[in-house]
């Protein structure tokens, strides 16, 4: 059984396969920094100019630096969280992800947020294996900046 409190999804395990078709969002905002994106070059080796070179990415396509297509995905773990719950769950992790996409850029200094979509589920010997398809919102953007189908196990 599911319950929703402020778009929050919450379920448990044996639940999960009634939520296939719900969906829940939207998180809060979350602003992308310059520190953050410098942070982010510093840990993945990324230093193309248009993340770091504030200069350089004023005479790119998108006229300033904008974050990397994989910080903005790694903010899935904090705002997923805030809006999508297994509440028996013992121990849960990422499987994988299809359709990746990033189909607009998160300019630096823009807010962003997430929805999702539960879209299917597969039993496990102790457990549900579920796919979640996420889409990153930038605020005043009419384009996703991040879509993908995340494949989550969830056990006891």
């Amino acid at each position: 059984m599911d319950v929703r409190e402020s778009g929050t999804l919450r379920t448990t395990i044996d639940g999960l396969p009634e939520l296939v078709g719900r969906t829940f969002g939207p998180s809060s905002w979350f602003r992308v920094t310059q520190d953050d994106v410098d942070a982010y070059a510093q840990v993945s080796r990324d230093h193309n100019p248009i993340h770091v070179d504030p200069e350089a990415a004023a005479r790119s396509p998108f006229g300033r630096t904008v974050a990397h297509g994989y910080l903005t995905l790694s903010l899935v773990v904090p705002l997923m969280a805030e809006v999508f719950e297994v509440t028996d769950m013992g121990t849960g992790m990422n499987y994988g992800l299809d359709r990746l996409r990033f189909p607009a850029p998160v300019p630096v200094g823009s807010t962003i947020r997430l929805r999702g979509e539960v879209l299917g589920t597969v039993p496990l010997a102790a457990g549900q294996q579920v796919t979640v398809r996420v889409t990153f919102e930038v605020e005043g953007s009419a384009k996703p900046a991040c879509v993908a189908d995340l494949l989550l196990r969830y056990y006891a």
